[in-house]
């Protein structure tokens, strides 16, 4: 590990994504800018008259809201890229800015437009459909504004509303400045004596060190810089889930989770689905708790401890093109032609590598329709980080596959099943990994990392997602979000869901504080229900061969099409009961006792 981070001029370019794919100069990049304004404020020129009594007008209308919707995809590709590789680059972080504020003008000229979509009469638009067939395009998107017809304002209304969302954004906006740019980070010194920088991206590396003094000096000092400024941390999250709730209540939902996920066509019984059958299977995480101290061979199971690997240090590095290779090959049993496009991925700079200064915490997908897809990373030559390149190409492919096979408007997969073609990449690399060794000790590193995945997927995520709907209730009753009431609550749920056999340290109940994905608005519910999802999907591949591949590619190829359950259900899966949670759970107590008996 480097002790000292590159600054991003430092950085090879093949280690970096081409974001001169998206544009060869700044100057173009500045020129579509600005005809995107002009061509935003010509959408101002319709009127209602004008769209729900001509169907020619509407086709018009959807033609030119196609064209703007490809190029400000593409630009805020181009800004937030620039941004994510470095956040202190006040040049970037302002061309992001007025990225943003050209998408707020878009979202607030085309509101009162989808207002006046969402009430015509449907004989009406069934009329238009028939009178100009290329309508048809944009059915999907039509029947979605009008499936939300009963929580649409009016035109005056949603204009005040789109134009609301770019103030909204500021604390978001603050909160990663703040965590990623304007922190300092501790210093610890490693096994070895020598100083290391905690960053969010070696944050959990430290913590999987064999030396108990790194794990615990690395726990206590990092979250000692959050605690620091709680009541800080605990006023912007406050902050992003009173504004959950005012746009809630002003579109007529009773909470603001219920707006979230109707906003995805997901029906709440699924968040409470998810919760419920987790909550009837902790058995399976103190099963876990309990192996875990016992392989360790500690008097005291502490929470700075779950991280490291139960099996002893893994030494053997892996590279980030040895992690590139086993990936394809793993993945082979998704067909030709998806390995050829994961393939094109890899040799043509869709992948930003590895961390330095200033850069990003973590990993994502960024989808670009006319581009295509970027990946960041911040790669740290372990098991954990091959597995994220596979889940973060997943997203990526799956964005691939949607954008060749639907116009924008259908490419953009709701956020509820975002999170399923990027596990089930992992859990086939991890059925190619586990074949392919014959090696106890690596075996058991592997196992030991699936168990992690069901602990910080499933269970983990689970608990965040209880953790989110609890703090809205709060809000939602006129409770005040307070540091010390968020750490209370945090605390608690990680009593319930770690069971007695761990030391509950008092710096975890500032946890929450580090979770960017809390500002997402109930996204990480999907993490855990996808994961469950996944392990379904990903058997089936296994076991079924093509016709279960084939539909899998269909629901890669299915954009939005159709609503995210259908999508699913016509892959096999049903996640409307709680079958997927209940079965990914049973796989994780056989993985338990499998490793419990690999060290009888």
């Amino acid at each position: 590990m480097a002790k000292e981070l590159l600054v991003r001029s430092q950085v090879a370019k093949e280690d970096t994504w081409a974001i001169e794919d998206l544009y060869a100069s700044e100057e173009l990049f500045l020129e579509d800018a600005h005809k995107l304004e002009k061509m935003i404020e010509e959408l101002e020129e319709y009127t209602e008259s004008d769209l729900t009594t001509s169907s020619l007008h509407l086709l018009e209308y959807f033609k030119k809201l196609e064209k703007i919707a490809i190029l400000l995809d593409r630009g805020l590709s181009y800004s937030q890229r620039n941004g994510d590789v470095d956040t202190a680059n006040s040049y970037y972080q302002a061309l992001n800015g007025k990225m943003i504020g050209i998408f707020h003008q878009y979202g607030t000229v085309t509101a009162p437009i989808d207002t006046w979509i969402a009430s015509m009469e449907e004989e009406k638009i069934v009329q238009f459909y028939k009178e100009m067939p290329e309508l048809c395009n944009y059915k999907v998107t039509i029947d979605d504004l009008r499936r939300l017809k009963e929580h649409t304002l009016s035109p005056e209304m949603e204009k005040l509303l789109a134009a609301s969302r770019e103030m909204g954004t500021a604390v978001e906006k603050t909160y990663s400045l703040l965590a990623d740019a304007d922190f300092e980070n501790p210093m610890v010194a490693d096994e070895s004596g020598e100083m290391v920088k905690v960053s969010s991206g070696r944050f959990v590396p430290m913590l999987e060190s064999q030396d108990t003094r790194v794990r615990k000096e690395t726990f206590k000092a990092y979250y000692a810089r959050y605690e620091q400024y709680k009541n800080t941390f605990a006023s912007l999250y406050e902050g992003k889930a009173k504004s959950n709730f005012f746009y809630a209540k002003a579109r007529k939902y009773n909470s603001s989770m219920e707006a979230s996920v109707d906003e995805n066509n997901v029906p709440k019984e699924v968040y409470y689905n998810l919760i419920e059958a987790v909550h009837e299977n902790m058995h399976y995480m103190y099963e876990y708790v309990s192996l875990r101290k016992k392989l360790m061979g500690v008097e005291e199971l502490h929470m700075y401890d779950i991280y490291m690997p139960i099996v002893g240090e893994q030494k053997e590095k892996i590279t980030y093109f040895q992690a590139q290779e086993e990936i394809v090959k793993a993945l082979q049993v998704l067909g030709d032609d998806y390995v050829s496009v994961l393939k094109q991925g890899f040799e043509n700079r869709w992948i930003d590598k590895y961390e330095n200064e200033g850069k990003r915490s973590g990993a994502y997908s960024a989808e670009c329709y006319s581009v295509h897809p970027y990946v960041l990373m911040n790669y740290q030559y372990n098991l954990d980080s091959e597995f994220t390149l596979a889940h973060e190409m997943g997203h990526a492919l799956h964005s691939y596959y949607s954008a060749k096979n639907n116009n924008i408007f259908d490419s953009k997969y709701k956020i509820f099943v975002a999170e399923v073609a990027s596990t089930c990449n992992e859990a086939l690399l991890m059925d190619y990994l586990l074949k392919h060794t014959t090696d106890k000790t690596k075996k058991a590193h592997l196992i030991n990392y699936f168990l992690q995945q069901f602990r910080t997927t499933l269970y983990r995520q689970t608990m965040f997602a209880e953790f989110e709907l609890l703090t809205h209730q709060m809000v939602e009753k006129g409770k005040s979000l307070t540091a010390e009431a968020l750490k209370k609550l945090y605390y608690d749920l990680n009593v319930q869901y770690y069971g007695k056999d761990i030391v509950m340290d008092d710096e975890i109940a500032i946890e929450w504080a580090r979770i960017p994905h809390f500002y997402y608005n109930f996204y990480v519910y999907q993490y855990a229900t996808s994961f469950a999802a996944s392990m379904a999907l990903s058997k089936k591949i296994l076991e079924e061969g093509k016709p279960a591949v084939e539909r899998y590619l269909r629901f890669l190829s299915g954009g939005c099409s159709k609503s995210p359950i259908e999508l699913l259900k016509d892959a096999g899966i049903d996640v409307t009961t709680k079958k997927p949670v209940r079965e990914a759970l049973k796989t994780f107590g056989e993985l338990i006792k499998e490793m419990d008996e690999l060290f009888a």
